[in-house]
């Protein structure tokens, strides 16, 4: 094999469609998914590629660095793209010593584990950290957008623990010279996503006629992409980036919370034949989330002007694509929406009637 690269989260749900890509575009790679297999990660996700020769899988804890060891020997690592990680917001909240334990010691983990194999001779090897851009904090109603330079200024647990996982990477490659490379991506939507995000959640419960839950008045802005794209620009990075850099990926895509609902609202009721606004009724304002950032936008013109990247999908065709898709695998989401789903579900958003 030409290259050996390892994909930590492969089976989650930006993950699954970098490998997926990966396993297609590039024949001659050896990849290799590497996912604990929590909650949000689904096997089910890479049904299509699980009997391919250049694919393997590896279901391990990434904190467990004896094993991140083993990993890296046996197959003979020489690229990582490191996407596991807890990720949502509300359940760090909850649970920030899990975010911690999994997003800053699990990075260092993987770190030091490519630090030892590659000691001595780093050509052609490269770790490759994907990252969010909650770490720079919040922005004002119309107070510009995210770049590479802006500081950060982390508010949740989650964002907390990104800033601190992207701050090790940079310091092994400023302390032993490990070669790196860094991006801070916007709010992902797409097919294969854990129905705990916005969008997959309201799909599911309009078309079981359940609340939608508004946080405070649904005025937060964010920046939507469209995961396929995001699996292009990470591709792109990882073979034509520079070393030591960090890229912005954003959509160009602000929409406010309540604004961007009622467009689900109206694909999702139009693709189940219902009549246009039939499901308004379900929208319920819900007590606002503890520290909840005003704004997140992203300036991608670096990834755009250095590396000729830029989303591929208008928002439109990408809300149409994603509703409908999960409305033709109502079976994939009914198996993540039973068990441990069905307990945080209640737990964050109080019993169902």
């Amino acid at each position: 094999m030409k290259r050996n690269i390892l994909v930590t989260g492969g089976a989650g749900f930006i993950g699954s469609h970098l490998v997926r890509l990966l396993v297609n575009k590039y024949p001659e790679y050896r990849i290799v998914n590497l996912d604990k297999l929590t909650y949000a990660g689904n096997l089910a996700n890479l049904r299509d590629v699980e009997g391919r020769p250049n694919y393997a899988f590896v279901k391990a804890d990434i904190c467990d660095f004896p094993a991140m060891q083993r990993v890296f020997a046996e197959y003979q690592i020489d690229g990582v793209i490191h996407l596991a990680a807890e990720s949502h917001v509300d359940r760090s909240i909850k649970d920030p010593f899990s975010f911690a334990q999994t997003n800053v010691m699990g990075t260092l983990s993987l770190l030091q584990s490519a630090k030892l194999a590659w000691e001595g001779n780093y050509d052609g090897k490269l770790f490759y950290h994907v990252s969010t851009d909650e770490v720079y904090g919040s922005l004002q109603p119309d107070g510009g957008f995210f770049t590479e330079r802006t500081k950060y200024e982390p508010h949740s647990p989650y964002s907390a623990s990104k800033a601190s996982s992207d701050h090790f990477v940079r310091a092994y490659h400023d302390t032993y010279g490990l070669p790196v490379k860094i991006s801070n991506c916007s709010n992902n939507y797409g097919s294969y996503q854990f129905p705990e995000k916005l969008i997959p959640l309201f799909i599911n419960n309009i078309r079981h006629n359940k609340p939608l839950p508004v946080y405070g008045k649904g005025e937060n802005v964010r920046d939507w992409l469209f995961v396929e794209d995001h699996a292009r620009a990470i591709d792109l990075i990882f073979h034509e980036g520079e070393i030591g850099e960090t890229y912005n990926i954003g959509g160009f895509n602000e929409w406010k919370n309540i604004d961007l609902i009622r467009v689900v609202i109206k694909v999702t009721d139009r693709l189940l034949g219902r009549p246009e606004g039939a499901s308004d009724k379900l929208i319920t304002y819900v007590a606002d989330r503890a520290g909840h950032d005003a704004r997140y936008a992203i300036d991608s013109t670096k990834l755009k002007e250095e590396l000729g990247w830029e989303p591929a999908l208008h928002f439109e065709e990408g809300i149409e694509k994603t509703v409908k898709w999960y409305l033709e695998n109502q079976e994939w989401l009914d198996g993540v929406t039973s068990g441990d789903y069905q307990m945080y579900y209640e737990n964050m958003y109080g019993k169902e009637s």
